[in-house]
């Protein structure tokens, strides 16, 4: 019985990182909308929501200890709860990014764009993507799925630099931008730094799994265990 309710408290522990992981998710997809429909009460309402996000990781933080304390946990259990423990400071971060861009779109309040937001929109699109897909390999358990974070990661990273360079021209062009255009460049920023964490993640979810943690931007795409040992049992 007790060993029952031990997973018991295991998977709810895994609903409760999944669930930080869904608000994070949210709260990006409403930093950058603030920004693109220029809505600083949208943007006040990410900022205020984030003490959720702080929340939650206490709250998981608090059981985990106390998991480790009261149970003792061994071999895969072990790494469930050191997993999640390290998983929710990646969250954590993303959250508080979620909130940088957020502080943009106040700080921006009331000028016209100096450009179309595309890529930055697209940036965020694909950030999202990745915490999602994220989630769904730690819940799944699905090694293959974390490696597949390697071509996004990619692509954020090439469109950060893509945003990097038009707004360095257009700085160039018009001195009186680069207030605004140094603002837009943080956001990137933010959503480069939002997809490394998104990576991190997933390479603590190959360590779950496989016992030893993976880098997915050095491993061999075609070893999707890379060099993680096969032999350990989760």
């Amino acid at each position: 019985m007790a060993r029952k309710s031990f997973q018991q408290e295991l998977e709810e522990l895994k609903e409760q990182v999944l669930k930080m992981g869904t608000q994070v998710e949210s709260a990006i997809a409403w930093a950058v909308k603030s920004l693109a429909d220029k809505d600083p009460n949208l943007a006040r309402k990410v900022i205020d929501e984030d003490d959720l996000v702080d929340e939650m990781q206490h709250v998981i933080e608090d059981r985990c200890l106390s998991m480790l304390a009261l149970q003792q946990p061994m071999a895969g259990d072990l790494r469930t709860i050191g997993t999640a423990l390290k998983i929710v400071t990646d969250l954590e971060r993303i959250g508080d990014h979620a909130v940088d861009i957020a502080r943009v779109t106040i700080a921006l309040e009331g000028q016209p764009l100096i450009k179309p937001l595309i890529d930055i929109p697209r940036m965020a699109f694909l950030a999202q993507r990745m915490i999602h897909e994220v989630l769904t390999a730690y819940v799944k358990r699905d090694v293959a799925m974390a490696y597949s974070l390697k071509p996004l990661e990619t692509e954020v990273d090439d469109l950060y630099q893509q945003v990097f360079r038009e707004l360095l021209l257009i700085m160039m062009a018009n001195p009186s931008t680069i207030r605004q255009a140094t603002h837009l460049l943080f956001v990137a920023m933010y959503l480069e730094r939002v997809a490394d964490h998104a990576t991190n993640v997933a390479e603590w979810v190959i360590y779950l799994v496989c016992g030893k943690r993976g880098d997915i931007d050095a491993d061999d795409p075609n070893d999707k265990f890379g060099d993680v040992d096969k032999s350990i049992e989760p």
